[in-house]
């Protein structure tokens, strides 16, 4: 046996020793007969010249002998595109780009069928597309490049390559039907190509057509999965707000990579954002145990913690997240929401107008306009909440002043403030202001229609609606005009628009909305029955639905029907938003039913300080204390009721309920006076 040692060369040792005999002759009397073989010769020549030049700092012999290889290789094989690409390459490394450019025009207007000299014309103006210091794209040579691309096509209609090419190039100059076109001609060729596909779905993503994006990589994903086309297809459903989808996406690629931080933080965002809290809260507990650092997982808990309605935990996560980042407006913010949740509304009031204080009232900057809007909303929100209705309206107002194009929300949010108020005078000549200032803004004509509606002035509102209709967002005017026709107790046009929305609902949530309006609708006309099999079904799309769980809830309790049944779920209703002023009223009226005074109190007089206005209310807590004897409570919690009654917009006061109320004062007074008389 041999036992010599093994020599190795580097490529370019090798190349040296290939190439030494042959100093004198030509490169094409060497090549094979056979085209396909004296093409692969060429080409192996070529890619060795190259390798060499590269070596050697890019010697001039060794470029121009890896050209005339190239030459002679595509002169052999002209089908192989790959050929022409990698000797345009070879230009453009070697600096040579316009005199390639000048070279092969002159080919093509002599050859215009020259396939491969368009297919080098194409890359060399690719190349020149980002040219100059500031690299702007020079738009002529992408147009020239699209053209030589096209023709390719035209010429040579099954190379893949070409098709892949023109489809980015199109999606770069933002022509995205032709880019569509492109790609698809490229899965004529090659129906599973990754490249093609994933190209396909950003084109459609670019169209707001999110359903064929996630279509196209999710093709890709199960057949060939890798960590880019499954965070690809995760970021798709993303954009679709299908993150439970996305989640499950980002959960592959973890697979894969399970030490991949930025991996694991994208999953635990798609499963927050998915509300799947607990799932959530077990990534993140991970990451800020990996990084005690992590500003996104410290603030994430914080608000997982806040949903639970843990405020310690929740608190302990917001004051690491300001430590961490003491500037950060989303921290902020997270601690205004917090103070919120827990029920303390003046110190969120008071945290959010410091927050204000530290920012720009008129920036410069688009983004931090914008978040001065948002801010400036949600305090005018939380005013209207705490019935502030004049600092509401003035805080509405300065969102028109920040940012003008937030003008027409900011006037329909005065409105909504001045109904809150009860200051319907008010908020009828604000509306007709804004329709001055606005005539087109769906919003603030929307918003009119229901202060017509508040008026009794419901031809108007009707018509206010109905001239929304545009065949594209119909939905939500039928759903509009369902709740004027119930103001109007028009029951039978009420009923046909519910028939509308719901024809056009799509989501669950969509379908949910129509089940509860139509059990609504049933209620107000007293077909109990109906109204809650239509509550049931919307409890079936969503069974932990607040809106649903509280109406049919407090319906069996109002009749004193299955008390049981009636706490359970408005106690769950309660439980999801602890602040809302009627389900508190809900809870404390079933209580009464039940005969469970103190806690009918305690829950009436929460929702009282969360909205003070309502006459509803006032009048359940007179009947409790007129059940526990108290009678000048009483009396005073019903007059209150009447006053607030009288106070309710016109279309909302039932003279048969103020009647009612009254004929209870007048009988608490005889009582009482009896009382007193005895003593």
């Amino acid at each position: 046996m041999n036992r010599l040692p093994r020599i190795t060369f580097t490529a370019g040792a090798l190349l040296a020793a290939f190439l030494t005999p042959l100093p004198a002759q030509n490169a094409a009397t060497q090549s094979p007969k056979n085209p396909k073989a004296s093409a692969y010769y060429h080409a192996a020549l070529g890619h060795l010249y190259a390798e060499l030049a590269a070596q050697y700092g890019g010697r001039g012999e060794y470029v121009t002998k890896a050209i005339e290889n190239y030459k002679l290789a595509m002169r052999a094989d002209p089908e192989t595109g790959s050929l022409a690409q990698e000797l345009a390459e070879l230009y453009v490394q070697s600096g040579q780009i316009r005199t390639a450019v000048n070279e092969f025009e002159e080919v093509v207007k002599r050859n215009p069928d020259d396939v491969n000299a368009r297919r080098i014309l194409g890359r060399l103006y690719t190349s020149r597309i980002r040219e100059g210091q500031q690299n702007r794209m020079n738009e002529e040579m992408l147009k020239q490049a699209i053209a030589q691309y096209e023709k390719v096509g035209e010429k040579a209609p099954s190379d893949l390559e070409n098709w892949l090419i023109l489809g980015r190039l199109q999606k770069l100059a933002q022509n995205s039907s032709a880019a569509e076109k492109a790609y698809k001609k490229a899965l004529e060729v090659a129906p599973e190509n990754e490249d093609a596909l994933t190209g396909l779905a950003m084109v459609y993503s670019d169209l707001g057509d999110t359903t064929s994006a996630s279509q196209m990589l999710k093709r890709v994903a199960d057949k060939n999965p890798s960590m880019r086309t499954l965070t690809q297809l995760a970021a798709t459903y993303e954009q679709m707000k299908e993150y439970k989808l996305a989640a499950d996406a980002y959960k592959r690629a973890l697979d894969m990579n399970k030490e991949n931080t930025d991996l694991k933080r994208a999953y635990a965002q798609a499963l927050f954002s998915a509300e799947d809290h607990k799932a959530a809260q077990g990534v993140f507990e991970e990451l800020s145990a990996e990084d005690p650092n992590d500003l996104l997982a410290a603030l994430r808990l914080s608000q997982i913690y806040r949903h639970q309605r843990d405020f310690t935990k929740a608190d302990e996560y917001a004051r690491k997240a300001r430590q961490l980042d003491p500037n950060n407006l989303e921290i902020q913010y997270n601690e205004v929401s917090l103070l919120e949740a827990e029920g303390k509304t003046p110190e969120a009031i008071a945290r959010l107008k410091e927050i204000l204080g530290g920012m720009e009232k008129k920036s410069a900057s688009t983004g931090e306009r914008n978040n001065r809007v948002i801010l400036l909303e949600r305090l005018g929100i939380l005013y209207r909440m705490t019935e502030q209705t004049q600092n509401a309206v003035a805080t509405f107002r300065e969102i028109a002043d920040v940012d003008p194009d937030s003008a027409p929300r900011a006037h329909a949010q005065i409105i909504d403030a001045l109904r809150g108020g009860k200051d319907f005078a008010g908020a009828d000549k604000e509306a007709k202001l804004a329709l001055q200032k606005y005539p087109d803004d769906r919003l603030v004509k929307t918003v009119a229609a229901t202060v017509s509606t508040d008026l009794s002035h419901f031809k108007e509102a009707e018509a206010l609606l109905k001239s929304l209709m545009d065949g594209k967002n119909d939905r939500d005017i039928w759903v509009s005009l369902a709740q004027v026709y119930e103001k109007q107790k028009n029951f039978t046009e009420m009923a046909k628009a519910i028939d509308e929305a719901e024809k056009l609902s799509k989501s669950d949530d969509e379908k949910e909305n129509t089940y509860f309006l139509r059990g609504a609708m049933f209620e107000r006309q007293k077909k109990f029955d109906q109204a809650e099999a239509e509550f049931r079904k919307a409890l079936k799309v969503n069974p932990d639905s607040s809106a649903a769980l509280n109406y049919l809830g407090y319906m069996l309790a109002d009749r004193n029907v299955r008390l049981p049944e009636a706490l359970e779920m408005i106690k769950k209703a309660v439980d999801q938003e602890p602040n809302n002023s009627a389900y508190l009223d809900s809870l404390g009226w079933v209580y009464f039913r039940m005969n469970r005074l103190e806690e009918a109190e305690s829950q009436l007089r929460r929702s009282l300080e969360r909205g003070s206005r309502d006459p509803t209310v006032h009048e359940h807590l007179g009947d409790v204390f007129n059940s526990q004897d108290r009678l000048k409570e009483a009396i005073t919690q019903w007059e209150r009721s009447i006053v607030e009654w009288q106070s309710n917009a016109p279309s909302e006061v039932d003279v048969s309920e103020v009647d009612k109320i009254q004929k209870k004062v007048e009988s608490a007074k005889v009582r009482l006076a009896k009382e007193s008389g005895k003593k």
